[in-house]
């Protein structure tokens, strides 16, 4: 008799447990003690939706080159005598970079100036031979003095002078312009040659950015538009410039040459590889955050808050950039979207059609 009394109160005591656990699983008992089952709500976080100017980004890889560069070569071949650069040097315009061992070409320019000043005795003696004063050209005919000039060799000897002086001043680099030295490729001694570069100057103060876009989005840019650049490798390093021209020709790639400039600081160099963005503004859009847009159906869905309910509305995305998307309702679809909607931007991941929502505090 005391061992069944002990068997029922052990499974009182189990029945007892069961309810417990039930009570704590999402459903609570009504006044008439049956368990009902309470609805799950997902917090979300909505906004207004309304239009806006839309920063449309069209994204291409380019190269910088550097607005002004120039390879420096001798006038005339001759041996090196001196360099006063090194590469990387920054030099400022009209400096003295390298020269040639100018002896000979000295020494012709002496002899050239010597030629010149017999070439204007024989002058004279041919004007005093028809009469005319000598040392006075100022009264002669200008076509008889021109005649004389030929005869006496005078015009001769003044071109080789002219020579002369050129062969001295092109045995010396100057920099034609600020910048940086680069490729220095003969020394002290090296015979350098009249077609090879002694050097090249670069001017990396301001660079142009080369890149090309899909002929698609040729109508979409214009000169001006403002592009974000970023050199490989180096993220959040973002240069800020505008384009400068772009070539109306379609190349057999279906791309378009383009050209934006940027300000350098001495940071870039001339023929780095770069991130490029075209931002251009686009005004009246419809304007989400993408974490509004989830796929549903595989299309594109976002979700509006209605009296405490979540409903998908199916969308078109136009355009995109790094953050936002500019959508319009889906007609094919027979959905509607306007200004004043709240739309969902955050928790709706695992939402469907009709989900009962929360806002969040």
């Amino acid at each position: 008799m005391i061992r069944k009394s002990i068997n029922v109160s052990a499974v009182a005591a189990v029945m007892l447990i069961l309810l417990c656990a039930c009570n704590g699983g999402g459903s609570e008992a009504g006044r008439d003690g049956r368990m009902q089952y309470m609805p799950q709500e997902n917090e979300v976080s909505v906004a207004v939706l309304k239009k806006d100017v839309f920063c449309r980004h069209i994204l291409s890889n380019g190269k910088l080159s550097a607005s002004q560069k120039a390879s420096l070569v001798f006038g005339t071949p001759g041996v090196v005598g001196f360099v006063n650069v090194h590469e990387g040097q920054v030099v400022r315009k009209g400096e003295i970079l390298a020269g040639l061992d100018n002896g000979d070409i000295m020494l012709s320019l002496r002899s050239a100036e010597l030629s010149l000043k017999k070439a204007e005795l024989d002058l004279y003696d041919v004007l005093a031979g028809q009469g005319y004063a000598a040392g006075d050209t100022a009264s002669v005919p200008e076509n008889v003095l021109e005649m004389a000039k030929m005869r006496s060799g005078y015009l001769t000897a003044r071109n080789e002078l002219e020579k002369a002086r050129r062969s001295e001043e092109q045995s010396v680099l100057s920099a034609p312009f600020g910048g940086r030295v680069a490729d220095v490729r003969f020394r002290k001694w090296d015979l350098a040659s009249a077609s090879e570069p002694m050097c090249t100057i670069v001017d990396d103060s301001v660079l142009d950015v080369e890149f090309t876009v899909l002929e698609s989005d040729y109508t979409s840019i214009v000169t001006g538009l403002p592009v974000k650049v970023t050199p490989f490798g180096r993220h959040g390093t973002v240069y800020a410039g505008r384009i400068v021209s772009i070539n109306p020709v379609v190349d057999m790639n279906g791309q378009v040459a383009v050209r934006a400039q940027i300000s350098g600081d001495g940071s870039l160099a001339d023929g780095m590889n770069v991130k490029v963005v075209i931002e251009k503004s686009m005004a009246d859009m419809l304007v989400v955050p993408k974490s509004a847009v989830v796929i549903r159906d595989n299309l594109d869905v976002l979700f509006r808050y209605r009296d405490g309910k979540a409903e998908w509305v199916y969308v078109n995305i136009l355009h995109s950039n790094s953050d936002s998307y500019a959508v319009v309702a889906n007609s094919g679809r027979g959905a509607e979207l306007a200004e004043g909607d709240m739309v969902i931007v955050s928790g709706n991941l695992n939402l469907a059609d009709g989900s009962s929502v929360k806002i969040k505090d």
